[in-house]
């Protein structure tokens, strides 16, 4: 696939008389200590933003849970209902049994 679109950009620029641009240089992989260094200022900075960061106490988390426990409790009933409603509606309107 790749082939056919560089084959493509050749003849458009054939056409329109671009001289052949030369493929863009790959980057170089950096040097091993530079990797390192790379690597620990990513972890710091990682770290310095999780000091940030306000985590929720064990009340928050126990209420949220609770939220998250009775919402699917409440959506799932509405599912059930609505499924034996629709049962009833299709076996009987549209299979006429």
């Amino acid at each position: 696939m790749a082939e056919i679109r560089s084959g493509r950009r050749a003849e458009r620029r054939a056409q329109r008389g671009d001289r052949q641009v030369s493929a863009r240089p790959q980057p170089q992989r950096p040097s091993a200590p530079e990797e390192h260094r790379r690597r620990s200022n990513f972890v710091a900075e990682s770290w310095a933003e999780l000091k940030k960061v306000e985590w929720p106490g064990q009340s928050q988390v126990v209420q949220g849970t609770a939220v998250v426990l009775i919402a699917c409790v409440v959506v799932g009933l509405f599912l059930y209902a609505n499924d034996k409603i629709w049962e009833n509606v299709v076996s009987k309107v549209l299979l006429g049994q």
